[in-house]
Formats: structure tokens, sequence, C-alpha cells
């Protein structure tokens, strides 16, 4: 499985492409005026420390010296992780000149998008397989 999603709120908007490996997941989101690598992050599910019957996840992050976007993968990568038991792996690199705070928030609510539209993708496509 391969495929990219974008979101379309006219302000801000990210991509990010998907790629199976194997039964995990590799998730590199980008935007901006400067698409790059800034940080990275690696999420395992694991069962919740509060609840043990519920699907949760642990993740490590890298983030490159004067990069700021090690929140927004390790969210990513703990949502994804958690929600679909595999192991994930995300790239963010995010960059607009002169970004207000306004514009940072902006960029935070679509990352929750992002994830929204990546989870709707995977899971139509595993419901396809199962027919």
């Amino acid at each position: 499985m391969e495929f990219s999603v974008k979101t379309n709120s006219g302000e801000y908007d990210i991509e990010a492409c998907v790629r199976s490996v194997g039964e995990n997941l590799l998730v590199a989101i980008r935007g901006g005026d400067r698409p790059h690598i800034g940080a990275v992050a690696v999420a395992q599910p694991r069962p919740s420390l509060k609840d043990p019957s519920i699907t949760s996840s642990t993740a490590s992050v890298f983030c490159l010296l004067g990069h700021k976007e090690d929140e927004l993968a390790k969210a990513a990568a703990e949502i994804l992780a958690a929600v679909l038991n595999t192991t994930v792996v995300v790239t963010a690199g995010i960059h607009w000149d002169q970004i207000t705070e306004e514009g940072i928030n902006k960029v935070l609510q679509n990352s929750q998008v992002l994830i929204d539209l990546i989870l709707t993708r995977i899971q139509g496509e595993r419901l396809k397989a199962e027919d």
C-alpha cells in the first residue's frame, strides 16, 4: 500500500506520503515553502498502562538541531501505532517563512486532520481487502 493525502483548509496545508513496509507503516509529513526532515518519531503499540485491554503506544523521537517538528511527529506516530496496532515511523518537515502563532496553530489543526485522513484511507483499504 502506498498513497498520499493532503489537507485542504486553504491555509498552511500539509501532506503525508504513506507506505507499508511489511506490516509496519512509514509516513513522511511535509509542507510549507521548504519541506524537509526536521524530526523522526518511531512508535510501537503496547497495552495501556491504565487499562491493559486498551492499545496505547510509546514513541522515541529524534529532532534535528533548530527544528520544532518533534511534537507533531511524536503525536502522529503514537496515534497511528495505537489505532493500527503496528510499528510506525513518521518523519516531519514543515516550514513557512515568518509563520505566526496563529499559523502554527493552523498547522497543528491540519496535522490532526491529516492523521484522520491517513486512518480513514488505511481502514478503507483494510475493509476492501477483507471483502
